[in-house]
């Protein structure tokens, strides 16, 4: 069971805490008392509460299975490339996503041990220094500081992680004696990044030769689609050609700057949120900055830029070809999470409406290539995949996107990641962007408001039966996406209790790994799931147990995100105990970023600062209320078997964000 704990029911006015953690001078937030009976409590509010417990369970027992007293991971094998870090990260990469959204106390403390242990091993493996990777490509950098990232935001006032968030984000400023930057270019000086500075070639595994007999990357294709006389990759078996392939990749991909290093933005990004240092925030607008105008020259989203800062210097003069970018492997999955990632990042800072442009190019040029096809005749690496994941079966249509491009045109066509417009569309909240996601919906050629029970690693892809909700076309989808969620922690438990976990590979933990938090992120936070490459955990509104004295919801309280956009969010709230009374503080925005200018619900009470009195308002649930809030946050009162619907008015991005610790001083009401 969970480790909350039931803690006598008193009044409280929080005393807030400033992002750096020192004490401003008391405010009192305004205090909503709920005074709606809950009646016959809603099955998504008792389901809900359910998924927590289940969840509880569940990562305890990947704990004690997989995992050694230190936090490690149990692992005895060697790692003989550079490839294998964000493996071992990736097993918990949601886990403090779960203790902020309300997972048990114990929970936080477990996800740091894992992280120190995970830590200390990748170091003994060689893979990482001063706590960090030693070099490798920021598509998978991205994946493994997820983990890191929603420790930060979970508890900011944990002094180690501080320090470290700021030692990381050093390595790629200007002047870093890691010299992964290079100013005079604005540009990283090599793919491959990190504690060790740049970090020539791909590897071993790579560089000497690159053979046809590399079965898991042959669904990929060549890496480089130009070098003489390989033109197929059984060309490859010829050991000449893989000599020849192997050496291109090094002297080519492995040097100079790649798209899919704007997901550095976020690490920088992630350390500026502690105390707003402007060196921070200038490298990261220097960055994106840099990156936007390649684009608008080449007038393309370019995945490559030579040493001497020049885009296609070692690609024949094309804007593609890069490391990780629009030919090999990935194309649009890899440089379309960088540049939400880089123009979310940019669009912290500030003047978010003008970079998100970044992110809008290369989204733009695959709809713009886009065909009617069959999901099994579209040439993507991953048709089965995709097929699964809408429901698609023989004989339908999709409308299909060209992932890739490469000498000879545009290729691999797969049905749209609906998570990238989505993304573009939340974070800016702009009616062009609205624009785009509803054409993606019209022309998709499926039904948008099925829930397909599917999990991959990334532990997204429901974001469109979500939009359809949000937009009041699919009432059923919380409980619907909750029972799918319930079914996921019940197969991964299973497998983990019938596997043998001697045999063991390295994507294995990603594989059984039961927490789940799509659908928890969506349903109480208003927000799509994290940016798997790389992405800060972001959210329209997030809370704290004000008895508690931590984040996330309190125990018996579930909550549902009913609609949001660019006025404001409704959310209602449900306490299921029939005894506790349950208090919590809702913050607008996962950083705190939004200004709630004033809230509206029905029925209640409460009181409103700089007043001396309490307000006894009419309670009839008929009755309609409005109280101006003018912050980021308000107080709410949850007593036994009470529920409250709130229509919160807001500004959007209106406040610096910041991590912000839950408030831990109170005073009790009279």
């Amino acid at each position: 069971m969970s480790a909350r704990h039931d803690i006598p029911a008193t009044g409280a006015r929080s005393v807030g805490t400033s992002p750096s953690g020192g004490t401003p001078p008391e405010t009192r937030p305004v205090e909503i008392t709920a005074t709606v009976p809950t009646g016959p409590p809603p099955a998504w509010a008792v389901l809900q509460r359910h998924l927590f417990d289940e969840l509880d369970r569940a990562w305890r027992l990947f704990s004690d299975r997989y995992t050694e007293p230190d936090g490690r991971l149990r692992f005895s094998g060697t790692i003989p490339d550079r490839d294998g870090a964000d493996d071992f990260y990736e097993a918990f990469f949601n886990w403090p996503a779960l203790y902020r959204l309300g997972g048990a106390d114990d929970l936080l403390p477990a996800v740091k041990r894992h992280w120190e242990g995970v830590t200390a091993q990748l170091t003994e493996l060689g893979l990482y220094r001063n706590e960090f990777e030693r070099g490798y490509d920021w598509f998978h950098q991205g994946e493994a500081l997820l983990m890191f990232y929603g420790i930060c935001a979970a508890d900011p006032a944990d002094q180690r992680f501080r320090e470290r968030a700021r030692r990381f984000a050093e390595q790629y400023l200007p002047g870093s004696a890691t010299g992964n930057y290079d100013p005079a270019t604005r540009s990283l000086r090599s793919p491959h990044n990190g504690s060790d500075g740049p970090r020539t070639g791909l590897g071993p595994q790579w560089d000497d030769r690159f053979g046809h007999e590399q079965r898991g990357m042959r669904p990929y294709g060549l890496p480089l689609r130009d070098v003489p006389g390989i033109t197929s990759w059984d060309d490859l078996a010829d050991e000449g050609n893989a000599v020849r392939m192997g050496h291109a990749m090094r002297d080519r991909l492995g040097r100079g700057d790649t798209a899919v290093d704007l997901a550095a933005t976020a690490l920088v990004v992630n350390a500026w949120l502690y105390d707003h240092d402007p060196r921070l925030a200038d490298w990261v607008l220097e960055y994106v900055d840099a990156w936007r105008e390649r684009a608008v020259a080449v007038g393309a989203m370019p995945d490559n830029v030579g040493p001497s800062g020049e885009v296609g210097e070692d690609h024949g003069g094309r804007w593609y070809g890069g490391h990780y970018g629009w030919t090999w492997p990935h194309g649009v999955h890899s440089i379309g999470a960088a540049t939400l990632v880089g123009a979310i990042s940019a669009g912290m800072l500030g003047r978010a409406e003008a970079r998100l442009d970044l992110a809008r190019r290369p989204l733009d040029q695959v709809w713009e290539q886009r065909r009617t096809a069959m999901p099994y005749d579209t040439g993507a690496t991953r048709r089965p995949g995709w097929a699964h994941a809408l429901g698609l079966g023989e004989g339908r249509t999709v409308n299909a996107l060209p992932t890739r491009i490469g000498p000879e045109g545009w290729f691999d066509h797969q049905p749209a990641q609906v998570a990238y417009w989505t993304w573009l569309w939340w974070f800016g909240m702009r009616d062009e962007d609205r624009a785009r996601l509803d054409r993606v919906r019209e022309h998709s050629g499926y039904d948008w408001r099925e829930v397909h029970a599917f999990r991959d690693k990334e532990e997204a892809g429901h974001e469109a039966p979500w939009l359809a909700y949000l937009d009041g076309d699919n009432p059923d989808y919380p409980e619907r996406a909750l029972r799918m969620a319930l079914a996921q922690v019940a197969h991964r438990t299973a497998l983990m209790t019938a596997e043998d976990t001697d045999d063991l590979d390295l994507h294995k933990w990603q594989r059984v790994n039961p927490v789940v938090t799509e659908v928890l992120t969506q349903l109480t936070t208003g927000a799509p799931q994290t940016l798997y490459n790389g992405g800060l955990p972001l959210a329209r509104v997030r809370y704290d147990d004000l008895d508690a004295a931590r984040p996330g919801l309190p125990w018996d309280v579930a909550a549902l995100v009913e609609h949001l956009d660019a006025a404001g969010t409704t959310v209602q709230l449900v306490n299921l105990s029939t005894v506790h009374t349950r208090r919590l503080r809702l913050l607008a925005g996962g950083f705190g970023e939004h200004l709630i200018t004033e809230a509206h619900w029905t029925g209640g009470g409460g009181h409103y600062p700089g007043d001396s009195r309490d307000y006894h308002l009419p309670t009839g649930p008929e009755t309609e209320h409005s109280a101006p809030v003018d912050d980021n946050g308000l107080h709410i009162v949850l007593p036994p078997g009470r529920r409250i619907r709130l229509r919160l008015d807001m500004r959007l991005n209106a406040r610096p964000f910041a991590h912000h610790t839950s408030p831990t001083t109170f005073r009790r009401t009279r």
